[in-house]
């Protein structure tokens, strides 16, 4: 019994020091970065800009690999699945790690189990039509789907996705009814949107500021608490419906039992990165708010976001099967 509680307790000792040196020695090989979308939305643009500066920064190859389908989950099980070394990450926006918990009933993962690394960015919704679209104010599209239920549909980026949770969200503050269009990602969605094949859209602001600001599409309304400088005339949804929130953010976790030592390195450079005065422009130029945080902050953070959204779900009735 004690030769056997010996070597259990020599096992762990013996793993204990190569998980320290694993991490000592962070990073010596290729890290690959898997974004749970299709290409061209936000989440891969901000992985892609991380990306390419910690390959700068550690002298390693350090890839993107999109892996979408079923809301995020996909990509999220092959990360949670991955070895605990540091050198599989995920980079996601808030589905996989704050709302499939509420929205599915069973996952093939456990989002809480994820190692938190860094809340890297945020940014806002905007409510985007067609240019032709008749409506060309909040009020007007809200009166007009008020009049007219089922006629007006709004698309998505898949079913269970921040944009389909906004669009929800709208549905029950404004008391209207509005078919949802899901897409296999937003990229679709907005080329559908600016061809007049579905009438609006919640898209992150970055996705579509170059299609506003060359008149392909039309913005009604934006999802912050106040009005964005880029766009100043365009009213938030609050001022229509108070207390409407709909912004979404970019962070990256690790498989479960990552070593401690290799988050705060992650995080550390995530940082580092993001504070690069070009980087930060970049991101800003597109609306993305550059944050960069640490670990705990992090869990904090996706714990206040999963009880928020998990509201928003439980009152709308929506559930992914």
């Amino acid at each position: 019994m004690k030769q056997t509680l010996w070597s259990q307790i020599l096992l762990v000792a013996v793993l204990a020091c190569a998980l320290t040196a694993q991490a000592e020695d962070y990073p010596n090989k290729p890290i690959k970065i898997i974004v749970p979308f299709t290409p061209g939305g936000g989440t891969d643009r901000i992985a892609r800009v991380v990306a390419e500066r910690l390959q700068k920064k550690w002298g390693q190859p350090v890839t993107v690999e999109n892996r979408g389908g079923a809301g995020g989950n996909i990509g999220a099980e092959l990360v949670w699945k991955s070895a605990p070394d540091g050198y599989t990450l995920l980079v996601s926006s808030p589905g996989p790690l704050a709302l499939n918990r509420t929205l599915y009933p069973k996952l093939p993962y456990d989002s809480d189990s994820f190692v938190p690394i860094s809340l890297m960015a945020t940014t806002p919704f905007v409510l985007t039509v067609p240019q032709k679209a008749p409506a060309d104010s909040l009020q007007k599209l809200i009166s007009f789907a008020k009049a007219n239920p089922n006629r007006l549909n709004y698309a998505t980026g898949g079913g269970g996705t921040s944009s389909h949770l906004a669009g929800e969200l709208f549905k029950s503050m404004a008391s209207v009814k509005i078919v949802h269009v899901p897409y296999k990602g937003t990229s679709p969605a907005v080329t559908d949107l600016i061809g007049g094949q579905v009438d609006m859209l919640f898209v992150e602001f970055g996705t579509a500021q170059q299609h506003v600001l060359t008149g392909k599409l039309r913005a009604l309304a934006i999802g912050s608490e106040k009005r964005n400088p880029l766009l100043p005339n365009v009213p938030t949804v609050s001022e229509a419906l108070p207390g409407f929130l709909a912004v979404t953010w970019h962070g990256m976790v690790a498989p479960p039992k990552t070593p401690p030592a290799i988050a705060n390195a992650l995080s550390a450079a995530v940082a580092e990165a993001l504070k690069e005065p070009d980087v930060a422009k970049r991101l800003l130029e597109l609306s993305i708010e550059p944050v960069g945080s640490n670990p705990s902050e992090l869990a904090e953070f996706l714990k206040q976001e999963s009880g928020r959204w998990g509201n928003v779900i439980r009152v709308t009735g929506t559930v992914m099967e």
